[in-house]
């Protein structure tokens, strides 16, 4: 059940290893157990992808990928989380990040109002970027061990229940 519920989700692997920013990672990509889907590799795969989903930098499918080769895990599947941040999520990811890191530095939220321009950028990082990296780094720890937890017993269950129907439907 779980392995045909990721397989319907996850992108084609020809298609990623066409991909042009993926390309970099060369003969890395002909690895078999990148494509493999199994409870090791889907598993790790959701603990990478739910990682990078909270890194707070524009790359973090290229880095997926890089942590799904080097642990070699379910690369297409660990690519395809890192969506869960796209343009609709990532303002509350990040804004809960930040809370997060407040509680944790012990300091209150401020108020900050968003204008575009490099100052302000400089202004804000040195006030706004260390409990937003904290909650950053803190809620991507939480995510992947949880996510990775998740997937090992519901496949745990899933092939248990399989194995009880093999056996009643065919006595010995």
């Amino acid at each position: 059940m779980p392995k045909r519920l990721i397989k319907r989700w996850m992108p084609d692997p020809q298609t990623l290893k066409e991909h042009k920013h993926l390309r970099l990672f060369g003969r890395l990509l002909l690895d078999a157990n990148l494509w493999h889907l199994n409870r090791r590799s889907a598993a790790g795969a959701f603990a990478v992808g739910l990682f990078m989903a909270w890194v707070p930098l524009p790359c973090q499918m290229l880095l997926a990928a890089g942590l799904a080769i080097a642990c070699r895990v379910n690369l297409p599947l660990a690519v395809a989380l890192v969506w869960l941040s796209n343009p609709l999520t990532i303002p509350p990811m990040l804004y809960g990040a930040y809370l997060v890191g407040c509680q944790l530095l012990g300091q209150t939220s401020q108020h900050v109002d968003i204008q575009f321009t490099w100052a302000w950028l400089a202004s804000v990082f040195e006030t706004v970027a260390p409990p937003l990296l904290l909650g950053s780094l803190v809620l991507a720890l939480l995510s992947s061990l949880t996510g990775y937890a998740v997937i090992r017993t519901f496949w745990r269950i899933s092939t248990v229940r399989q194995w009880q129907k093999r056996k009643v439907a065919r006595p010995c």
